[in-house]
This record gives structure tokens, sequence and C-alpha cells, in this order.
């Protein structure tokens, strides 16, 4: 698994903005390339069984109109559900979570690849914006991505909790905090705002270990 940390490069990022009926919401566009069919794609990130291996376990009612939850974070409605190429959910987390959506919209390409691409849109505090910009979320994204990834091809990671205390941990979500103020900074942030934000998710999500004494 040598090169995890240079799959920061297979997802494209976008970040903008968008209105909602509760207001002004933030979006983040994550977009890969998987090397398999469009069916295992999508049966890899609805079956509850496959989804516990390379993300959270997940409880609910899964179908259409349904509620589910997911092991320690988010949970919601199934809002669309249309095999084998979309998903829509609400992502609803703490005890006022106000407007959260998740979409997973997949495509088939030739030589069974399929496109992955999930947006995140949400009504986002202006305080926690203005902090840590899109990685907040992006990160996070980052590590689903390539959790799912390398279920795919065989090749998980055994103990992910003790992973992400390593250094290429460290590493890859360094790398990720990083691409997310590329992309912030492309959409149209000032640079000593991403610079800042960058700074704050990165100590956030990997922290400098503490330094021996």
């Amino acid at each position: 698994m040598s090169d995890i940390v240079d799959r920061i490069n297979d997802i494209h990022r976008e970040v903008g903005s968008r209105t909602v009926p509760s207001g002004e919401a933030r979006t983040v566009v994550l977009r890969r390339t998987y090397d398999a069919a469009v069916e295992d794609v999508w049966d890899a990130c609805t079956d509850p069984e496959r989804i516990s291996r390379w993300f959270l376990p997940v409880s609910g009612d899964l179908r259409l109109g349904g509620q589910y939850q997911l092991e320690g974070n988010a949970g919601g409605e199934i809002l669309r559900c249309e095999p084998p190429e979309l998903l829509k959910v609400s992502w609803l987390f703490g005890e006022n979570p106000g407007f959260s959506e998740v979409q997973v919209r997949l495509t088939p390409e030739a030589d069974e690849r399929t496109v992955f691409e999930l947006e995140h849109v949400a009504v986002v505090p202006p305080e926690m914006w203005d902090r840590f910009g899109p990685g907040a979320v992006g990160v996070g994204w980052d590590l689903g991505l390539l959790g799912l990834g390398l279920y795919l091809e065989g090749n998980m990671i055994d103990d992910l909790s003790a992973w992400q205390t390593t250094d290429e941990a460290r590493a890859f979500m360094t790398r990720s905090s990083e691409a997310w103020g590329v992309a912030y900074r492309a959409s149209g942030a000032p640079a000593d705002q991403v610079a800042a934000a960058v700074s704050a998710t990165t100590e956030g999500y990997a922290p400098e270990p503490p330094a021996n004494t």
C-alpha cells in the first residue's frame, strides 16, 4: 500500500455554493473513476454488509423513503434511489444538523470502469466555514473514496482506526487538506483565507504527534 498517499491525485475536487430553501449552501464535489463495473460499485455503496467493510456499519430501513444510520456518524432519509446510477440521502449529524444532503451518481464507462461522483450540499455555520473551509468534510470524503477504491481492488486496510494514527495516514490527510485548499482557491476564495483553512483542517485531522521527552 505504499502508493496510498499518491491516490490523492485520483480525485477531482470542486467547491461551490447553491441556494436552497433554508439559505445559502456550500457544495463540495468529488469525482473519481474506479476499475469496476457500475453494478459492483452500486452494490458496494448500497448493500449494508459491504458498506461496513469499507466505510461504517449502517442500520435502518434501507429503501426509498426509509431511514438509515451510520454507526457514530450521520443518518437521515433515503431521498432518491435509482439503481445503479443515483443515490441521494439527507446527511444529518448532531442535535441541530440543519440542511445537509449527499448525492452519489455513477456513470458506466468502457472496459467495466465507473465514474463515481459525490456531491455534498450543506448550510454550514459561517464561523465553521470561515475556520475550516471545505476540508472539514472534504478530507473525510477523500478517506471514504480511498476506502472504497481499496475495497473494490481487494486490498483493504485491515484496521482503519489503527491505520489513521500512522505516518502514512497523516501524510494522506495532510495532502488531502492541501488539495481541498487548491479547490477552495479555484472557487475564488482569498489566498489568506485558504491558507488559514488548510492549516486548521490539517491540525484537526492530522495533528503533529507529541514530541518525545
